[in-house]
């Protein structure tokens, strides 16, 4: 028994459970918006259940396959799967269990999310795949967690999809698109080396930081165009300029040639923002 509840324990901190922080928010944020205030308990249970599985799912499906490389690069050699504290055959155990789980939350919520919950699948398991084909998997990846939002919607609204969540989608995509380009910044020589594709290694460090930045400034419009598009009060656009804020510290703390800030600015500030963007919505809302 001991052994069992080791390797979950394992498993948790291998997919980095925790962050799920980032994801979460703008799920509640799309059933708030679209439950015009708060959900049902039940709405709220199930909608959490689910994202904290899908993107269990990600992120133990991509370790799996990532795994030679993460054998070879020197910053990835003592995560689990490389050391042996975690097996395959658990791993993909873990991604099963994980998959019924989310595929049984979506169908708890509604007959929609039930049946977008295989489409869900395999987005997630196909950014693991892009690195070895695109750049493009930074924006993917943000594509990814931008479904977030709409899927809060649906599972509140299955059979409407209007602009707001969409817009916030929008938002989502550039923002994680911005912040996987700032990571991707730990492993340029190492995707050089092994013809893995990420926006610094094929475009050099200072083109990656301006189409970073880009991508901050979309997301700040976005995050105001939602506010328009879901009327939010003016409380939603003082919080959207402190986010903003945010962005700009954050890629000022991005140097290529010192990289020592690239957790401060991928983690805490990341972590930060979308627990923020969630307070704006139920200000928009409520007050």
């Amino acid at each position: 028994m001991q052994t069992i509840f080791g390797s979950v324990g394992t498993i948790l901190r291998m997919i980095k459970i925790e962050h799920s922080i980032f994801a979460l928010p703008y799920a509640w944020a799309g059933c708030c918006l679209a439950a015009n205030g708060l959900p049902s308990l039940r709405t709220f249970v199930y909608l959490t259940l689910a994202m904290i599985a899908i993107r269990s799912v990600a992120m133990a499906f991509n370790r799996l396959a990532d795994l030679p490389y993460d054998r070879l690069n020197p910053r990835t050699q003592m995560r689990p799967l490389v050391t042996g504290a975690i097996t395959k055959s658990q791993t993909v155990g873990f991604c099963v269990c994980m998959s019924y789980l989310f595929i049984f939350s979506c169908g708890a919520l509604n007959e929609t999310c039930f049946w977008l919950s295989f489409l869900a699948l395999a987005i997630v398991i196909v950014y693991s795949y892009l690195k070895r084909y695109t750049s493009l998997c930074h924006f993917w990846l943000g594509g990814t967690l931008g479904l977030a939002p709409i899927a809060g919607w649906l599972s509140i609204s299955p059979t409407t999809l209007p602009l707001a969540p969409i817009l916030l989608a929008l938002a989502v995509l550039f923002w994680v698109g911005a912040f996987d380009i700032y990571y991707a910044f730990l492993d340029v020589d190492f995707d050089r080396a092994y013809g893995l594709h990420s926006v610094p290694a094929d475009m050099g460090t200072d083109k990656a930081l301006a189409i970073a930045g880009f991508s901050h400034g979309m997301t700040a419009i976005f995050l105001v165009l939602t506010g328009y598009a879901a009327n939010l009060s003016i409380w939603w656009y003082i919080i959207c300029a402190g986010i903003t804020f945010l962005l700009v510290c954050e890629h000022k703390l991005m140097l290529p040639k010192d990289l020592r800030y690239v957790n401060t600015a991928f983690f805490t500030f990341n972590g930060i923002i979308a627990p923020i963007m969630l307070g704006g919505i139920l200000l928009g809302l409520f007050c």
